[in-house]
């Protein structure tokens, strides 16, 4: 099933809620959220509405997600922020407590979030969570090994467009009375990523086809070259998590060289030290490359930045690429 419960296993947590009814008995102006607690009712952050659902979001991108579906009926709370790497994230004491508290948890899933995942899986009944991307049909998606998948589903806006059913479905399962506004909001908003699609594979064909070759720091964009028609290699795999060796730095110098690329890029959430290394190589063999710029990737910008929603992140890393390597044009 899409949307699973799981008891959360945490001593510390135990520990916390009979504290929490310790003062719900002894402090009468607690008595009102202890009741809500107990009786299943909507949790709260700090000074938002009662009446609103508190949903914990893993990732900006999964936040960005969560928001265009709940609208102004839900709180969401990203538990990483702008520029973090999901791969590599370590949760605090202070995140498990945020994950216990929620009315839901929306995962990316297809193990993105990496070390997250034992938090995840221990996760208790009393915590509803969904992980949009494991929703989609395994047809769709890139095998990177036995029964594992590339998690960067977001790259294809038309693959993520089926992402707004699943949050909506999960929303109102928490939240009955707004069901019809939140399979509104993700029917427009599936709309509105369909249409993206067209005009991002308008504007990577405007690159001449030898050199819509995409070089990165690591393997996040297949899913985008695959549904927009440019070659991608990355110096790392999927994760982050892997190590990039001596013969991927020579392999990828001497795809650079002999199609004279023009341009690698880095990413938001991810250290350049390899694409230094690549620049490096190609310049000791005879070929100049440039930094072609900074693209979002694991995570969007932040909210006064030019990638604060998805939309806006694979625009902007649209016109980068398309100036790297065209010019441009």
């Amino acid at each position: 099933m899409i949307l699973q419960k799981m008891f959360f296993e945490s001593s510390k947590f135990l520990s916390g809620w009979r504290h929490w009814r310790c003062l719900a008995v002894w402090t009468a102006s607690l008595g009102a959220i202890a009741v809500a607690l107990v009786g299943g009712g909507p949790r709260t952050l700090a000074g938002q509405p009662a009446t609103r659902r508190v949903v914990v979001a893993t990732t900006t991108v999964v936040a960005d997600l969560v928001r265009q579906v709940g609208g102004e009926r839900i709180t969401v709370d990203s538990l990483m922020g702008p520029g973090i790497d999901p791969h590599s994230y370590k949760a605090t004491p202070r995140d498990t407590d945020r994950l216990s508290r929620a009315d839901l948890v929306v995962a990316s899933g297809l193990h993105l979030e990496g070390k997250l995942s034992d938090i995840l899986s221990r996760l208790g009944k009393r915590v509803p969570m969904v992980a949009v991307a494991d929703a989609l049909p395994r047809e769709s998606l890139l095998s990177v090994a036995e029964n594992l998948y590339d998690p960067h589903v977001w790259f294809d806006a038309k693959l993520w467009s089926q992402c707004p059913a699943v949050v909506a479905q999960a929303l109102a399962a928490i939240d009955p009375a707004g069901r019809e506004q939140y399979e509104a909001n993700a029917n427009a908003y599936r709309r509105s990523l369909e249409l993206l699609d067209g005009r991002l594979r308008d504007r990577i064909a405007t690159i001449p086809q030898q050199q819509r070759v995409l070089v990165t720091a690591h393997d996040a964009f297949r899913y985008f070259g695959r549904a927009y028609g440019i070659e991608v290699v990355g110096v790392q795999g999927t994760s982050t998590e892997s190590e990039a060796g001596l013969n991927d730095i020579n392999r990828l110098v001497e795809l650079l060289v002999v199609k004279k690329i023009p341009a690698v890029f880095v990413e938001t959430s991810v250290s350049d030290r390899n694409m230094t290394a690549l620049r490096e190589g190609a310049s000791a063999r005879g070929h100049s490359v440039t930094l072609g710029g900074r693209l979002y990737s694991d995570s969007l910008g932040g909210p006064d930045s030019d990638a604060a929603t998805l939309e806006q992140a694979l625009v902007a890393n649209v016109e980068t690429i398309v100036a790297g390597l065209s010019g441009g044009r």
